[in-house]
């Protein structure tokens, strides 16, 4: 069929159009791919460059400045401090082995330590930096810079590292950082990639390990080119990271100090809490040990040493040390028969100097008997027979429940590492742990603070708290992070009677400032300072029958690790209470003897915030104690062990 002329026109022009079309759209591609190769050949031209010739850009971590740690007055007592150090990268260092015999040539390498680092070398990826020598001097630094040449994949390189000024002071309290292990990245789904980083620095135990996520902070990076023989050419760029959050702990540097200072060689724990926000100021554990040892790497005879110590200077006394808290115990069975209304505290009971339960004779400390005794002078003279007799009529589900709400039989929430519960029994405890019913003699046993009670310093220091405040206070060890204050701990009202607590506070004031008190020796009598206190003797031993016969039967007598615990605790001042310390003298002896006089001294010093006055002490105390005051001073400013100053 022969087509029109007008056919032909139309049929024309739709090709035209097409035509345009495609053509637009060829036109459009080619120039985007022209403002691509621009973009490459211009804009990117350089890094390309960079990636040509047998050049390459690795990304290199940059490790963030740990946080630092201080007291309550900013005092510094963990640090940072530059540390020198040599690293190699093994994809760099080609011949391992010759790179390494030609550094020992220019600095002393420990071959201990080489090994090690071959090891972690052959774990880690080939571009990462291993240390192969830790806090070398500056002129060792300085040699292996100037034969860098000679030395491919050697870096000196400037870093900081954990330091603890007070040494053995925080111990305990703040720990120690180490490198990360294999078992410090299993705590992590995911680790941070910093975390990978050989010897990086790793919280283990105490504050260090409990904030570690919040002290390390985020690490930052830097892109450095590197040529064909592995020599970083220069920097890229560089983004810095974060540095960890700085803590404020409630802890007060002159205090526990002091308090290292008082106990001096004795094996002892004292805690001292304030009764406003439940700030810990004091949390020490004697003997104690230089943490800056494990910061760079503790000896095996060192370790040994500690480890072999039977005074257990690595153990965390306050929170991990857990011991029968005698007498101190009273307040508990006082309370729970008091809240029961099973005794008034006019109402007295016959001490003969024994009670029998059954074919079974418990003894009162004093074997001729103290006659009648009511609430009062119970525990001012801390008869034991009264209760006895008052655990029998109460029961021990109520003293164990009244021990619960004071504070005891519980992990409280500080940030300090292996923090223990101890042991407040009941039937039902019992049955569980040993399968057994509960006896008449277990509750007599436990009414004095013996048997199977066991509590630690911290959790006697909150039950000395809680009973001169009447609150539900809690410690606090962290006052603040990166500036923002902490919630306070002050803790609602425990719900007790209140005539109820002042007839046991009375009774506590009376066994430090009565005659007759168990702790009238060691008694403050500044008025305004005035403390109430309790003694508690704590038995570990039994005297065996052969020790009987050769006249054993004293604590002096005895092997050191088998005499009495002796324990205090107290508030003070009695009018307005301020601070509830605790006290601890293992294998001490009495409470009267071994544990009030430091729980007296320590109570001083922490409400005068320095040395007290002399005329805050008895008359016929004060010659001694300007001789021991001037003796701690001495002790307190001579520098520790570690070459860094005590205070």
């Amino acid at each position: 069929m022969r087509r029109t002329p007008k056919d032909s026109a139309d049929s024309a022009r739709r090709i035209t159009r097409r035509g345009m079309i495609l053509g637009g759209a060829q036109l459009g591609f080619a120039t985007l791919l022209g403002m691509r190769m621009r973009y490459m050949q211009i804009d990117q031209g350089e890094e390309f460059r960079l990636l040509a010739e047998e050049n390459r850009v690795n990304l290199r971590l940059i490790p963030p400045a740990r946080g630092q740690i201080f007291d309550r007055k900013g005092v510094v007592i963990a640090a940072n401090e530059p540390a020198y150090r040599i690293t190699v990268v093994r994809e760099d260092a080609g011949d391992l082995d010759d790179t390494i015999a030609r550094l020992a040539t220019l600095v002393e390498l420990d071959p201990a330590e080489i090994e090690r680092a071959v090891a972690e070398m052959q774990r880690s990826a080939p571009f990462l930096p291993v240390t192969v020598a830790d806090r070398v001097s500056w002129d060792a630094v300085s040699r292996v810079a100037a034969n860098a040449p000679a030395l491919p994949g050697v870096n000196p390189e400037v870093g900081l590292s954990r330091h603890y000024p007070h040494g053995e002071i925080y111990a305990h309290v703040v720990g120690y950082v180490q490198p990360v292990s294999e078992r410090d990245l299993a705590r992590y789904e995911d680790p941070d990639p910093v975390l990978r980083i050989p010897r990086f620095q790793f919280g283990k135990i105490g504050v260090e390990t409990k904030y570690e996520d919040m002290l390390r902070g985020r690490a930052g990076s830097k892109r450095v080119e590197v040529n064909a023989a592995g020599r970083v050419m220069r920097e890229l760029d560089r983004r810095e990271g974060e540095a960890g959050a700085d803590l404020q702990l409630t802890v007060n540097t002159g205090l526990q100090d002091y308090i290292h200072a008082r106990i001096g060689e004795d094996s002892a724990s004292v805690v001292v809490m304030d009764l406003v926000d439940g700030d810990l100021l004091a949390a020490v554990s004697a003997p104690g040990f230089d943490p800056n040892k494990f910061v760079r790497g503790i000896s095996y005879n060192d370790y040994g040493t500690l480890q072999g110590d039977e005074r257990h200077p690595l153990v965390s006394k306050t929170v991990q040390g857990f011991y029968p808290p005698g007498s101190t115990f009273k307040m508990v069975t006082a309370l729970a028969a008091l809240e029961a209304n099973i005794i008034g505290p006019g109402e007295t009971v016959w001490c003969p100097g024994h009670l029998k339960v059954g074919s079974r004779r418990f003894h009162c400390w004093k074997r001729a008997g103290h006659g009648h005794m009511n609430l009062e002078n119970s525990l001012m003279q801390s008869c034991d027979v009264y209760y006895y007799e008052l655990a029998l009529r109460v029961g021990i589900d109520r003293i164990a429940e009244m021990g619960r709400r004071l504070g005891l039989g519980m992990a409280h929430d500080v940030p300090m590492s292996a923090v223990g519960e101890g042991i407040m029994p009941d039937k039902a405890w019992k049955r569980e742990r040993w399968g057994q019913e509960w006896r008449i003699g277990d509750t007599v046993n436990s009414s004095i603070g013996q048997g199977d009670v066991l509590t630690s310093p911290l959790q006697l220091a909150v039950m000395a708290a809680r009973v001169a405040t009447g609150r539900a206070i809690e410690p606090r060890l962290v006052k603040s992070i990166d500036g923002v204050e902490e919630p306070s701990r002050a803790g609602a009202d425990l719900g007790l009677n209140e005539n109820h607590l002042r007839m046991i506070r009375n009774a506590m004031f009376q066994v430090s400032n009565n005659r007759r008190g168990t702790a009238y020796r060691s008694r403050i009598i500044a008025e305004d300072m005035r403390m109430a206190g309790k003694t508690g003797t704590s038995q570990v031993r039994n005297i065996t029958a052969a020790e009987r016969a050769r006249g054993v039967i004293r604590n002096e007598d005895l092997p050191w690790n088998r005499r009495d615990h002796g324990l205090f605790v107290n508030f003070a001042p009695y009018e307005n209470p301020r601070i509830a310390v605790s006290v601890v003298v293992e294998h001490g002896g009495g409470g009267s003897s071994a544990a009030a006089p430091i729980a007296r001294d320590v109570t001083l010093q922490a409400l005068y915030d320095g040395d007290p006055p002399l005329e805050a002490y008895p008359t016929a105390d004060r010659g001694r104690i300007e001789e021991l005051q001037k003796e701690l001073r001495e002790r307190r400013d001579a520098p520790a062990a570690g070459g860094t100053s005590r205070a």
